[in-house]
This record gives structure tokens, sequence and C-alpha cells, in this order.
């Protein structure tokens, strides 16, 4: 069952433009963790739903057979308990979301993000989701989330990578020259102006 949930998920542990195994053994896949505020009606409401739906459909329920409710995996995870030591999930819920298949990947005019700086953990937008029913060997049953297509509507705090040079070393920095211009970060500094010397006088 596939839904569409957003605008303003937040985007996580972003693995979108290549597969990578979360452990040693396993396939790589491409995925991405979703954050879903407490307070996105809109998408709780459309998760709410579909997941009640399948709970209730004859083909998935063949497939589980006897379920233990002690031990059936939902999708959909409390943030304040499951990531008690990342801010980012404080008040919120998250799904956990993976496919075989590369997501689409666009941008708020439905243009494909080809930089993959562009689409980053920490962005915000929306997001295609298929729920499928699982069965392992009657040990492992649930609902599984399958990444179907990622849209990015607006920029946020990055979630990884590296801080701005520039604020973790403002109280050691000296002043730039005269005449010089301090360049924006992951600028190149200007050259200063070349003055040509001239040639001494030649005495035999």
């Amino acid at each position: 069952m596939q839904i569409t949930i957003g605008p303003n998920v937040r985007f996580s542990y972003v693995s979108v433009f290549e597969p990578k195994a979360i452990k040693a053994g396993d396939p790589a896949k491409y995925s991405v963790s979703i954050i879903i505020r407490k307070d996105d009606q809109q998408s709780l409401m459309a998760i709410t739903a579909a997941l009640q739906a399948m709970q209730s459909d004859p083909e998935c329920m063949t497939k589980w057979g006897k379920i233990n409710p002690s031990t059936f995996k939902m999708p959909l995870r409390d943030g304040d308990i499951d990531r008690p030591g990342e801010p980012e999930y404080a008040g919120c819920y998250f799904l956990n979301a993976s496919s075989s298949n590369k997501p689409g990947v666009v941008d708020s005019h439905l243009q494909p993000i080809m930089n993959r700086d562009d689409f980053y953990s920490g962005c915000y937008g929306a997001a295609s989701i298929r729920f499928y029913a699982f069965n392992y060997e009657n040990t492992s049953k649930g609902i599984g989330v399958g990444l179907q297509n990622v849209m990015k509507i607006k920029d946020g705090e990055p979630l990884a990578g590296n801080s701005d040079p520039s604020a973790d070393f403002a109280s050691f920095a000296s002043p730039m020259p005269m005449g010089m211009p301090a360049p924006a970060y992951g600028q190149p500094a200007p050259a200063p102006a070349y003055a040509p010397q001239a040639a001494p006088a030649y005495a035999p």
C-alpha cells in the first residue's frame, strides 16, 4: 500500500544516491529515516489509516498467519523512546524506509536533484513510501517500509558532516589585511593585486 507524506517531514541517515549495507554481509540498499513531527496530523493520519487497512487485509493476514502482538513489528516508531540521544528525533515519530531500487530524488519544481550535496540529512520535504507485509520464516513478522521517491522542499540544519570553520575558530581569528575582503566560507581567498617591479638598471 503506497502513500505520500509531507511536505514537512525531515530526512536523516540519507543514502538515496548510492546503496549501502547496514551490516557486513547485508545486501546494499537505498535508505532514509523519515522524521515526522507529532503535530503533523496530515502525515500521521495517512500512515495510521494505511497500517490499519493492512492489518485487516486478507492477503496480509494470510502471509502473517498467527500473530503474537508482543513481537509483531510496526514501522512507526517514537523518537522520544527509540532515539533519546538524538535531539532531532525529540517530539517526533519516524519511519525507516529502504529499497533495492534507486528512488527518484527531486526538488520542489519536480526537477531531478543531481548534486548529492543538495539532498542531505537535515533537509525537509515529502516522501512516497510503500508499506508491505513480511514474515521471515515465522520468526519475524510485521510491516516494512519500501522507499519510492523523495522531494526536497526546503533546507534545514545539516545533521551530518563537518562544521563551519569560521564558527569553530572565531575567537582565534586575526583580522584580514586592509583592502582584502573576507571570502565566504568555502570560497578561495582573493589574490592580492600584483604590482610589477621595475628591473634594476644594468651597469656593465
